[in-house]
């Protein structure tokens, strides 16, 4: 008599990873469910882990960003979620903005991190947690300057950010606490948004909130609530991101200590470590989108009207795109992963969110003398979409400190 084992649907298997219990390492279940890379949950949602149907997806017109479209919300939503032309109406604006602003600020984070990493020098031997040491305060700092937004003001937008971003998972992983918290976030993050503008209105400034405000450049000033839902974007997306990169590459360079020597002897290394970071351990793991049309891909046919999960994280370790994919290698050639999306919706703050990582990182391995991991895997965040160390503690014989020029 024969026996057979029932497999796993896509719907248990996509579950299974969103589980918290198995948040420090998903991917074998996203391996799973890269072997059919089109396949619909029990729920009608559409599951794609399949690199190449991703990245199709992730350019057809006739897929929106819009998960919610189908529900007719009539609300106002950011560029993220928005589809051509006002999608690229609102990126224009943004960008002209944006881009100059951060244009020869790598002299600025180098500062910002040696500043960081300076409060633990006196410690021989010592522990610093990565994230809330560094990863966490470089890139809030950053787009605080960027922004106009004071820096004390941490508390207030932090704890906000931290239940919105929550609110990104699916919701069926949420507890009714967390929703209830989730729309209590929104409110006060329009209460606190609207007083900064209201200062901003009374006494503008050099900063990129008054350049979408009063219109600066070639661009007329942003719609008020377009200004507001903005805001909200660049505040949050502006640092939750680049916090789990710099953790992420924290932790895959101390996993494998002779790339961190090698990081230490070969600093160029950094720049396709930092790729490498984004295709092997992404801090985006999934992305939602919507069709407009049926749409035939991978042989099956995804009808209009039903919303899709693009898992990036999986096309990222998909075997018919990238060779040996669960293997950390920097040196990997043709490494166009989907670590900042792509198309029309490619991350905007994406040279930021590199320079931060390649500074943040080169830095670590310079100066930390005998690093290791105090736990691993560390503790990590609930959420499963922004995926991250919610600690990351590192012990260190001794941090060098960084010689001054006179």
């Amino acid at each position: 008599m024969t026996s057979t084992t029932q497999q796993p649907t896509a719907s248990e298997l996509f579950a299974q990873a969103l589980r918290y219990e198995n948040r420090a390492d998903p991917y074998p279940y996203f391996a799973q469910l890269c072997r059919r890379p089109v396949v619909p949950e029990e729920n009608g949602t559409w599951l794609v882990s399949g690199y190449h149907e991703i990245s199709q997806l992730l350019r057809d017109p006739r897929v929106s960003a819009d998960r919610l479209r189908q529900e007719q919300q009539p609300i106002r939503k950011s560029l993220l979620m928005e589809d051509a032309p006002r999608h690229d109406q609102l990126r224009h604006q943004v960008t002209e903005q944006f881009v100059p602003r951060i244009m020869g600020l790598r002299d600025h984070i180098d500062d910002l991190v040696t500043g960081l990493l300076d409060a633990h020098t006196s410690r021989r031997p010592g522990q610093l947690d990565v994230v809330g040491d560094l990863a966490y305060p470089l890139p809030v700092t950053l787009i605080c300057e960027l922004l106009g937004v004071p820096r004390e003001d941490e508390p207030v937008f932090g704890s906000i950010a931290r239940r919105l971003t929550r609110g990104l998972d699916p919701v069926e992983t949420q507890t009714e606490d967390e929703l209830r918290e989730l729309h209590e976030a929104r409110d006060e993050l329009v209460h606190y948004l609207e007083g900064l503008i209201a200062d901003r209105q009374a006494a503008p400034a050099d900063d990129l909130l008054s350049g979408l405000m009063f219109g600066q450049g070639s661009d007329a000033p942003m719609d008020p609530i377009d200004l507001r839902v903005t805001l909200a974007l660049l505040l949050i997306a502006g640092h939750e991101t680049t916090v789990n990169l710099i953790a992420n590459g924290t932790l895959a360079l101390l996993r494998h200590p002779d790339l961190l020597a090698r990081l230490r002897a070969e600093p160029d290394l950094v720049t396709p470590l930092v790729e490498e970071v984004l295709r092997y351990d992404p801090p985006v793991q999934m992305s939602g989108r919507s069709t407009l049309a049926d749409i035939d891909l991978a042989g099956t046919t995804i009808p209009k009207g039903s919303r899709v999960r693009l898992l990036l994280a999986a096309g990222n370790r998909d075997p018919r795109r990238f060779s040996d994919p669960d293997r950390f290698l920097p040196d990997r050639p043709d490494n166009a992963h989907l670590g900042f999306g792509g198309g029309i919706h490619y991350c905007i703050g994406a040279t930021l969110a590199r320079t931060e990582a390649q500074i943040a990182l080169t830095a670590l391995a310079r100066r930390l003398a005998s690093p290791g991991l105090v736990a691993d895997p560390p503790p990590y965040r609930e959420n499963a979409i922004l995926r991250g160390p919610d600690r990351l503690m590192v012990s260190f014989d001794r941090l060098t400190p960084e010689p001054r020029s006179v």
